[in-house]
């Protein structure tokens, strides 16, 4: 089943050079068209799509953050 996935982009050079890719999920979820025709899911879904990426911009920004230290 596809899935909608969001995740912060905060990669830094250390993870990169080892090879350490766990970043944190904001969202990963399932989704089928079929889904999308409830005009209620697709609000919702909407929603928390919206929630996950201020979430995910809100930890890059803590991320560039810390590497500036």
């Amino acid at each position: 089943m596809p899935s909608i996935i969001v995740v912060a982009d905060t990669e830094t050079e250390d993870r990169i050079a080892s090879g350490d890719d766990r970043r944190a999920f904001q969202l990963k979820e399932r989704v089928s068209a079929s889904d999308v025709v409830n005009p209620h899911f697709s609000t919702q879904l909407i929603e928390r799509i919206g929630w996950a990426l201020a979430d995910a911009e809100q930890a890059e920004r803590r991320g560039e953050d810390s590497a500036l230290r």
